[in-house]
């Protein structure tokens, strides 16, 4: 398989497979579900990476046991998250920015919850950065438990199991095993396609309500006079 040439080799999945095993994929796994370092690592295609190595026997364990695990660790990671968000609260929004957190990924994430509400824990583990933070946000939030386990359950499942899955059956197409980098490059897109959007249309939203926004005068321009004594 060849190096997928994107970024830093560190944060190639296949390297990452290859260097740590199955333990490297849970670690990232669970990390990118709902640890604030973790909204940069590679999770779908290193899930998608996972169920191909399953199948061509370069990763030696059961495909039904790695999508067990897999989906185990983005359940875990989900609810850290949310419990971090429930203890930390409103603090993490008067958070400074910092090499490793920006406010923006926060406000980004807290939007998105808002707009979709509870199934935005299943709909935010297909967004890069966005599935990082939802679950914290969700905690902030102090969505109810009950429903907040049972959206992070089919969540971590539809993406956690669905990728590699994916994965593992793409993995036993030739065309697949002859332009993998090819496809990976594409899945790492495809996931940026919807911050893409969401950012296209949060920049037209601002525009229209800065035109939308009435003229102030200029300092020192005193108002028009208006009624009946205005001067002629």
């Amino acid at each position: 398989m060849t190096t997928l040439a994107l970024g830093p080799s560190w944060l190639d999945p296949d390297f990452l497979i290859q260097t740590f095993g199955l333990l490297g994929v849970l670690t990232i796994v669970f990390a990118e579900s709902g640890l604030l370092i973790g909204f940069f690592l590679p999770g779908d295609s290193l899930l998608f990476t996972t169920g191909l190595l399953v199948v061509t026997d370069k990763l030696d364990k059961p495909l039904w046991l790695v999508c067990v695990l897999i989906v185990a660790a983005a359940v875990l990671g989900d609810q850290v998250g949310y419990l971090f968000g429930r203890k930390v609260g409103p603090a993490l929004f008067r958070r400074p920015d910092s090499k490793l957190f920006k406010q923006e990924n926060v406000e980004k994430a807290h939007e998105f919850f808002e707009k979709h509400g509870p199934k935005s824990l299943i709909l935010a583990r297909f967004v890069p950065i966005i599935r990082t933070f939802t679950p914290i946000i969700a905690g902030v939030s102090r969505m109810n438990y009950r429903s907040f386990i049972i959206f992070n359950i089919i969540g971590g499942a539809l993406w956690g199991a669905g990728v590699t899955l994916l994965g593992a059956a793409l993995g036993q197409i030739d065309f697949v095993h002859q332009h993998i980098e090819m496809i990976l490059v594409g899945i790492v897109l495809l996931s940026v396609v919807p911050i893409v959007i969401e950012y296209l249309r949060a920049r037209g939203q601002s525009k229209k309500a800065a035109a939308a926004a009435p003229q102030e005068p200029d300092a020192g321009q005193s108002p028009a006079p208006r009624g009946r004594h205005a001067k002629r």
